[in-house]
């Protein structure tokens, strides 16, 4: 298997498992692990359309990882006022 597939099913992976663990009530989106594995997952995906050159695919794990990355920093300061 190519390199760059590998690690395109490990950001997916990622990804999918924040919104399996989701869906079967295990992991809430309001967990800062949740954003977290978002973020990993669609930085690493945006990363391969980079280097593919899949532009629209790049729009979609960009805009992801951005909205995921700003609900991690939102989540992370709530917790920190919380202490």
């Amino acid at each position: 298997m190519e390199m760059l597939q590998l690690i395109s099913i490990i950001g997916a992976l990622l990804i999918l498992g924040a919104y399996g663990a989701n869906q079967l009530g295990r992991l809430g989106p309001e967990r800062p692990i949740y954003s977290a594995l978002n973020l990993a997952g669609s930085a690493v995906l945006a990363s391969i359309a980079i280097i593919e050159r899949q532009w629209g695919f790049l729009l979609l794990e960009g805009v992801w990882a951005i909205v995921s990355a700003l609900a991690l920093l939102k989540r992370t300061q709530e917790l920190r006022r919380s202490d």
